[in-house]
Order: C-alpha cells, then structure tokens, then sequence
C-alpha cells in the first residue's frame, strides 16, 4: 500500500480546483449522502476514503449532497456519471430517499433492474453501485431495488481485496456474471437480485428464497483487532467537527442497552488497547489540538485515565458526544478542566428508574448526579441531558421522574455553581423511541403519535416552571417516519421511487403504492414471524433477543458482555 496521505484536506481540493490525472487508474465514487460536514467528520466515510486510496491502481473522490443540485466530486469536479463504481456509504435511514435523490441528480438510474437491462456491462453512467455503513448492515431491504451490491458489516476484512477483484473483472464480465463471482468468491456480500421476498396473508413476509448460488444468509464481517485504531484521516476547517482529530476506542459495546442497534450489529464488543488507541493518537498532525474520543460509553475506566494522562501531557484538549454517567474519573475531570468545555451530554435514555431497567441502561439516578457535580466542578457549566419518550411500558409516572431527575441535576448544578461563582443551565434533548431491526425492541411497536405529543405537553408544563432549564424536542411525526425505514422491505424502497418521481411527501406516497405506514412502525411482532433484515446474519440468535424483550416487559436487567465466558446472544458461539 501506498504511504498515508497527510490528515489535511487541501483548502484547494475542497473547492475543485485540483484535477487529478486518471490515466490508468479505476476512478470509484464515495458518496455520503448528507452534507459535506457531517460527511468528511464521519470516521468510517474518512476510512474507507483513505482505504481506497492506499489500493495501487484507484483513485477515489467525495461527494455529498446537496439539496438535487447535479453532483459533482470534491476533488476534482467530474461529474457522477464518470465513475464507474459508486460506494454508498450510509449511517442514517433519513439518508436512504437522498441517495436516490443524488442518483437521479447525477444522471444515474436509480432502479437497479433498468440499469442492468440496459447495460451489458457495468461503466460508467451505469455503474457498479456497492451499498455499505451501518444503517445497510442493520436493514438493508428499502435499499435492496436500488443497490447491486451490499458489503455487509466492516470494511477493513474485505474492501481491498474486493476492489483488487473489481480491477481484474468489472470491465471484461456482463453484470450478472461479475456479481455472481463475488458472491462465490467472498463473504459478506448481498446481492439482492438473487434472493426472493415472499409475503401471505396481511402482507406478512413468510419466506426469503436464495438463488441456487448465493447463500441462505449473508454472514456479517467484523474487524477482529485494530494495532492501530482507527483515527482521522481528513481534517478540514469546513467539517462538521472543524479540525478535529478523531479516534476510536472499540467497536460495538458490552452494555446492551435493549434499544440500540448499534450495541447489537457490533458484537462481540471490541475495546482497542491502550498501546493501540495511543499509537493512533500519536498520528496527529502537531497543528491539531483538538482530539475527539469515540465510544467513550464503553471505555474501561483504566484506559480513559491512561488516554486522559496522555492528552494532558500533548496539551491536547478533549471533545466528545456523550459521557457515561458511571465512567468519569478525575484524571478525565481534569483533562476536561484544560480543553476549557463549556458543555457535556449524558445520556440516562429511561426517565425513571424503573424505564432504564427496561432498557438496560445500567446506571442509575446517583449515577446521574455524581457524574452531574463532577463535570460542574471541571467547570462544565451547560449540561445536556438526553432521553426517549414512548419507550416499552412508559407511563405517566415515568415522565414524572424524569422532571424529578431533570430538577435534582439542576439543583446539583446550582450547588456548585453557588461555591464557583459559575451559573450552570441545562439542556433537555427528548427524542421518540424508534424500535430498530436486531434488538430486543425489534418487536415492538412505535407509539402512537397522539401519546408522544401529550407526553411531549407534559415535559414542556412540568420544564416551564425550572429556571436555567429548556427543552428540545423532535417531531414526533419524523420520528415515526424512520421507523417506517427501520423496519422496511423492499415495499418502502418503491415507495421512495414513486416519492423520487412524483414529488410527493412520504405518507401521499405510500397511499399510492397501497401502503399503509402503521403496519411497518406501530405493529407489534410476535416471536415467529420473519423478519425482511434476518437475510444478514450478525450471528445472533433471534431466540435471544426474544428473550431479552420479555426480560424488558418484566422489568428485569442483563449483565454485560464477557466474551471470554458469555454465550448467550450466540455472536460468540463459534
């Protein structure tokens, strides 16, 4: 491989202005379908950019959306239609009718059934498109008319190997051939044209049916050890997260909060070493001071004091997204001092604490407020405090606790804020649950929306009377839309085309189609009924996680992964 290109992204090649020279190269597409910030500070985008780069004979370049302007590279300014492969890179549903949007913008038909009937060759204007990220690994069917190819899991385990096989056959195979050698070849590959959905009685699927070729399932991949960890790779002053140096701490994570997919798809959980996360930290440019640490939720204590030590003694300070209400030491508190914060999140998720027992948060009320003084003492004076309404069993009571907490932080706040002079405030974020594919909550249904709004009522009447204390909120009705793409099939996906073409929003579409939205987010699933997304296998055992939603209705708490013992899920069974 090719040395690593600099973690600076030239202020020159974000504006086009460089061409790089293609002779003899294979030109892929990166695409993150959301803007350029929040893409070029997407640490997985950034990996796979740099990947690609690394591989002798490529040359990849960026695109984003923008709102159906016609597409157009970041570094050089072609245009879409001269690539002849497209990754797809996706982390949100939401992004799912945008990457169709940047499709049609760029001159690409996005049905993959019209581009290979059209094509007896995969080229350019009818390329090659290679689904991956997260949001395609957990569910990947309203995207499965569109994609020909997804990469189901990591990247690292395949993707060079991959594209040295696209290098060798994408010209000289018809379209079929090529991905049925893939699909022969390697692991981790879905081809969706070679499986069948077959539905019964109220629109139920009942079977999946595999091509005599392709697998039954398709096994997910995982990066099993990292010696250096993943870390930034491009910087950029126009980056959602401007300059910047991310790195990761692991992947996946132990806790096995009952709601998030995350904590599911990326089993068995992956802490990097320490001698690991330092040797990426070391690879940051002298200019950059700013480090970011990701999944710092999942961190052992002894490595975050370990990693602190060290930022401390660079002169570096500290950025994150959300702290562990049970994981702040002093060393951390003091880093946290020197980067100068204003701000920090903690994430309780349950109102109550009966709530984050359903879901398996693990910590607990003193938990909150320890963390709460503790960050307000390293000066730390604006607090966010994130939590879901319409969780499994929530009631009134729940919500009622939730302002008791809100109010006890506060009050905890203004303790010390007495003692240093410093008024703290603090921010309520509330977002709505959405039931996401392999979790324990895969079962249940969405809230009604009228239950969400009076909730939402509530909290505004009971945050109304609390000084220094406001509340953000997300429309329910957003909500209830990613829920629909969460537990999708290829049924969704149409109805994102007939959205593409008629400009109609999401709910006129799917009467169109004869869809009714409900069926897909409010309905509650039973322990027998398949499931469009169990087409990947992430090696967890459906029984499991069936189990895991009962332990939740009766209010009862998991311990947290050990791989070196635990089997229950069935990810460490082999």
């Amino acid at each position: 491989m090719r040395q690593r290109q600099p973690a600076i992204d030239l202020l020159a090649s974000e504006k086009g202005t460089q061409r790089k020279k293609w002779k003899g190269l294979l030109p892929v597409a990166l695409i993150f379908p959301n803007r350029y910030g929040l893409g070029n500070s997407n640490l997985g985008f950034q990996l796979v950019y740099a990947l690609v780069n690394s591989l002798p004979g490529f040359v990849c370049e960026r695109f984003f959306y923008h709102d159906h302007q016609p597409p157009v590279s970041l570094e050089s300014g072609r245009p879409l239609r001269d690539f002849p492969i497209l990754l797809c890179s996706l982390s949100f549903e939401q992004d799912f009718f945008n990457l169709l949007a940047l499709f049609l913008a760029g001159g690409i038909e996005p049905l993959a059934e019209k581009r290979s009937a059209d094509a007896s060759r995969f080229r350019p204007g009818q390329p090659l498109i290679i689904g991956g990220g997260v949001a395609t690994f957990i569910n990947p069917e309203p995207l499965a008319p569109f994609v020909d190819l997804f990469v189901v899991g990591e990247a690292e385990p395949i993707l060079p190997q991959l594209m040295e096989h696209l290098a060798d056959h994408l010209t000289l195979e018809e379209p079929e051939a090529l991905l049925r050698g893939i699909v022969r070849e390697f692991s981790g590959c879905y081809v969706p044209r070679f499986y069948s959905m077959h539905y019964g009685e109220g629109g139920v699927l009942t079977r999946i049916e595999a091509d005599s070729e392709a697998p039954a399932r398709v096994r997910r991949l995982a990066l099993e050890k990292s010696p250096v960890a993943g870390h930034s790779q491009l910087l950029s002053p126009e980056a959602e997260f401007a300059n910047l140096f991310l790195t990761e701490l692991g992947r996946g994570c132990s806790r096995g909060c009952r709601f998030c997919a995350a904590g599911f798809v990326y089993r068995p959980p992956r802490l990097w070493s320490a001698e690991s996360i330092l040797a990426a930290l070391a690879e940051r440019p002298e200019e950059i001071n700013r480090v970011g640490l990701l999944g710092m939720e999942m961190a052992r204590g002894e490595d975050l004091t370990r990693i602190a030590a060290y930022l401390l003694g660079q002169g570096c300070a500290l950025s994150f997204s959300s702290l562990r209400a049970d994981a702040i030491s002093d060393e951390l508190c003091q880093l946290l001092g020197q980067s100068r914060l204003k701000s920090a999140a903690i994430a309780p998720d349950g109102g109550s604490e009966r709530l984050r027992r359903v879901i398996n948060k693990g910590i607990t009320e003193q938990d909150v407020l320890s963390a709460a003084e503790a960050l307000a003492r390293a000066g730390i004076n604006h607090l966010k405090l994130y939590f879901m309404i319409g969780l499994p069993t929530e009631t009134e009571a729940d919500l009622a606790e939730l302002l008791l907490l809100t109010d006890k932080v506060r009050q905890t706040l203004l303790g010390v804020g007495r003692e240093t002079g410093r008024l703290g405030n603090i921010t309520l974020s509330v977002n709505s649950f959405v039931p996401k594919a392999w979790t324990p909550f895969q079962f249940h249904g969405f809230a009604p929306l009228t239950v969400l709004k009076n909730s939402i009522k509530f909290l505004r009447q009971g945050v109304a009377g609390m000084a220094n204390t406001r509340l953000m909120v997300d429309q329910p009705g957003n909500a209830f839309y990613q829920a629909v793409l969460a537990r999708g099939d290829r049924r969704v996906g149409l109805v994102l085309y007939a959205m593409l073409h008629s400009g109609q929003n999401w709910r006129q579409a799917m009467q169109g189609c004869g869809i009714n939205p409900e069926d897909y987010a409010m309905r509650q699933r039973g322990q027998e009924e398949l499931f469009p997304w169990e087409i990947i296998d992430h090696g967890l055992d459906r029984r499991y996680l069936w189990q895991e939603y009962r332990k939740a209705l009766a209010e009862k708490s998991t311990i947290a992964c050990d791989t070196s013992q635990c089997r229950r899920c069935g990810v460490c069974n082999d």
